[in-house]
């Protein structure tokens, strides 16, 4: 499992790619994990969805080259709940990656990921390389990339021509939900400017929004996932839950820059929200 941090630590991999079939890749987000394991999140036991969600990976028969978990791992930052989240990975052998979002805490988060290896901002495959960046701004709800994060992300797509996902917390776009865009990443137009007129840049993912996100910008597929435990509504101008199962999305990233993906939620879970909630 690798924690991303502030430090830059470039990395090729083995490649997993066989005479150049896709890369597989599970995204999961948003756990919300809490030190007792079970604790509720407005109704929903979040460990509990985590397991069906993952179960339900099992049973899809999905064999990921890569996992990426794009942060609120935890919800109280507590060292327990990226124990748990650390436990519930250790079956797989493919590399793991996890970062911070607003929710979580970098130093505990470090001090579970902290060995040889888990440092690492950049991922490289035969034909593919996936980007880490942290927008944690601390003591804040929206996000920001610190010039550490945008010089990682500018030297990797100066550095390499090979097709780049690019995956953060924060969303860098407009979602459609008034109070979700009002706490996406503050400096969006940075952001875009790096990327601007990269013909390799294929791809940018992210969780935090709690919905399915699947739009396009200037041929870059825009990507967001459902969290494994709430959902939120979307269109909805204030907060507002949905009914939705956990879920999570799978891609499969080709040797020729395409992008395959599919959404699967966990139906067979049963919870029950409090869906009077105004916030959490």
């Amino acid at each position: 499992m690798s924690y991303i941090s502030g430090r830059i630590h470039l990395y090729a991999s083995m490649d997993t790619q066989t005479n150049l079939t896709a890369l597989k890749v599970l995204h999961i987000t948003d756990c919300h994990l809490i030190e007792n394991r079970e604790g509720d999140l407005l109704g929903m036991k979040t460990h509990a969805s985590l397991l069906a969600v993952l179960a339900q990976v099992r049973a899809d028969q999905r064999n990921p080259d890569l996992i990426l978990v794009t942060g609120d791992i935890a919800q109280d930052g507590s060292i327990a709940a990226y124990q748990a989240l650390k436990e519930s990975l250790s079956g797989y052998s493919c590399p793991i990656a996890w970062f911070p979002g607003n929710h979580d805490n970098r130093e505990n988060m470090q001090q579970v990921g902290s060995a040889p290896g888990f440092l690492e901002k950049v991922k490289r495959f035969e034909r593919w390389q996936v980007v880490l960046l942290d927008s944690l701004d601390s003591g804040q709800v929206s996000g920001k990339l610190d010039q550490v994060e945008l010089d990682t992300l500018d030297r990797a797509l100066q550095e390499s021509e090979k097709h780049t996902l690019v995956c953060l917390h924060h969303h860098p776009v407009s979602v459609g939900s008034g109070w979700i865009d009002n706490i996406g990443l503050r400096n969006s137009e940075e952001f875009w400017q790096l990327l601007a007129g990269k013909s390799h840049l294929q791809g940018v993912l992210w969780g935090h929004i709690h919905q399915v996100y699947d739009e396009e910008k200037e041929g870059v597929r825009l990507l967001a996932s459902p969290s494994t435990c709430i959902q939120f509504k979307p269109n909805s101008e204030g907060f507002a839950l949905d009914d939705l199962a956990p879920g999570y999305r799978w891609l499969e990233l080709h040797a020729d820059g395409r992008i395959e993906t599919e959404v699967v939620r966990a139906e067979s879970f049963e919870y029950q929200l409090d869906m009077q909630s105004r916030g959490y």
